[in-house]
This record gives structure tokens, sequence and C-alpha cells, in this order.
């Protein structure tokens, strides 16, 4: 039996295409695009306030998925995936 991928567990949480979304009690703009088959997606997030942005590649590669930050911390990306909740967010 296989274990999870921790990275593919992330990138679901965001829906492909466009979606509203909150975060750090701020409303959000998600983009997912999956590419290539299935083996690589990007997600690119801009808090509505233009306060932030999130920006990530993700790749497929044989052992698993990995993130490839946009120009910002690793841990940035990974806070954002974990804490984003898609759907209308506070008014």
């Amino acid at each position: 039996m296989s274990t999870p991928d921790p990275v593919a567990a992330l990138l679901a949480r965001v829906p492909e295409g466009w979606s509203e979304a909150s975060y750090a009690g701020r409303r959000w703009s998600v983009t997912r695009t999956t590419r290539t088959g299935g083996r690589s997606a990007s997600v690119w997030a801009e808090a509505l306030d233009g306060s932030a942005v999130v920006s990530t590649n993700a790749y497929a590669l044989g052992d698993g998925w990995v993130l490839k930050p946009c120009e910002m911390p690793l841990a940035v990306v990974v806070d954002f995936l974990e804490g984003v909740e898609t759907g209308p967010g506070p008014r």
C-alpha cells in the first residue's frame, strides 16, 4: 500500500480553475492550472485587498510531487495551501 503524497494532498485542496477563497482573515482569488497530462500544476493566489501574493509550480517526479515556489519561501506556500479555504470568504 502506498502512502499518500503530501504535496498532492495540498494541491488537491485548491480546485482546478479559479476560486474565491479565504486565508488569514482575508478574501483571495486563487487559480490552479494543471498541465502536461496532470504531471505539473501551478497555483497563483492574490489577496483581494492587494496586500499579498502566493505563487508556486508543482511537478510530479518519480518519487512524488515537488513544490517550486516563485520568488518566496517554501514555508509561505505550504502555510497558504494548508490554511486556505475555497468558497466565499469573509465579507
